[in-house]
């Protein structure tokens, strides 16, 4: 078998020409590659210009502290700038030189929350009455806030965090899902908080949104979780829905009762699991969910491929529409088969 070059390279002066056209080809691709990076840079910028800071609603009557003093007040602070990144989530610039701008800027974004929360702290302390109608005390540890900024950002993705799991530290997104008893995926979220405390009722409300855009009413029969989605005011809040929720208020490898959680809605809790109406209800939870990711990493799906919030959280969609699709198949071909 015998191999032809091209015609236009059979001579001296073709190759020079092909090479020269290559050349230029690559100068083009280059030029075009240094604008994009300049547009995302500018655009950072452009961001930043238009608004750096993020408003905070710094509300004594509305901040659980739970006795923690001023890292309660930092967490609420930091839950409203996560809120507000979530609602102004854009793609990842692709140029490294506006993801370090992008950075800078949540670095200012950062200090500037701290500040704001140090100040609206002190001045409560100072004018504030306690939950019992006693007046606050005028000596409290003093926290300055850093002159500089101070903390870790990924340059690869701003938006993910380094998540703790079984196996360690993972930079990632924690994905969450609603499950029905059909091993339906109802809806699909990402956070960017390690612990699912807190994202109960987010996902609840994420899942009658979307039943709600598929014309489907009513409310839920009863919502499971599992320990780590404890979290007392949400419950609340969900129950006075008239929602019933059962979430164990111990996790399953903990021997005796986690102190402090002895009395009240725990000790609520812990009877209406041990109840028979409670035992048949919550342990349907694991068959419920479980089958769910575990498809996901039969499937060889083990980490996101795109980066930023909003393009992780389509693709954590995607992923668990396309579940819903094999579910809707098997279930089709499951009377065929029989």
């Amino acid at each position: 078998m015998t191999y032809e070059l091209p015609e236009q390279l059979r001579t001296a002066e073709g190759r020079k020409a092909a090479l020269r056209e290559a050349k230029r080809a690559l100068e083009a691709e280059r030029a075009r590659q240094q604008l994009q990076q300049d547009a995302d840079a500018d655009e950072v910028v452009a961001a930043g210009f238009e608004g750096s800071g993020i408003p905070l609603t710094l509300d004594p009557a509305e901040i659980v502290t739970r006795n923690s003093g001023q890292r309660g007040w930092l967490q609420a602070a930091r839950r409203q700038a996560d809120a507000h990144r979530k609602e102004q989530a854009r793609p990842v610039p692709g140029s490294r030189v506006a993801r370090l701008l992008e950075v800078e800027r949540r670095f200012s974004q950062n200090l500037q929350v701290e500040v704001e929360t140090n100040d609206a702290y002190r001045a409560y302390k100072a004018v504030g009455v306690r939950k019992d109608g006693r007046r606050q005390g005028r000596k409290f540890p003093v926290w300055v806030p850093p002159e500089e900024p101070t903390g870790e950002i990924n340059l690869t993705d701003p938006d993910s965090r380094n998540m703790l799991e079984t196996r360690g530290f993972l930079q990632g997104y924690n994905a969450q899902a609603a499950v029905n008893e059909q091993h339906m995926v109802i809806a699909a979220e990402i956070c960017v908080v390690n612990p699912d405390a807190g994202n109960l009722e987010p996902v609840l409300q994420a899942a009658e949104t979307e039943l709600a855009n598929a014309g489907v009413t009513g409310t839920p029969e009863v919502v499971l979780a599992d320990a780590g989605y404890w979290h007392t005011e949400q419950m609340q809040r969900m129950a006075g829905r008239g929602i019933p929720v059962l979430v164990p208020p111990d996790a399953h490898k903990r021997h005796g009762v986690r102190p402090g959680r002895h009395a009240g809605m725990y000790a609520f809790m812990r009877r209406a699991l041990n109840s028979e109406r409670g035992k048949d209800l919550y342990k349907r939870r694991q068959a419920m969910v479980e089958p769910v990711f575990a498809n996901t990493k039969n499937r060889k799906i083990y980490r996101f491929h795109r980066r930023g919030r909003s393009a992780v959280r389509s693709e954590w969609r995607l992923i668990t529409a396309t579940h819903n699709l094999l579910r809707l198949h098997q279930h089709r071909i499951a009377p065929l088969a029989a």
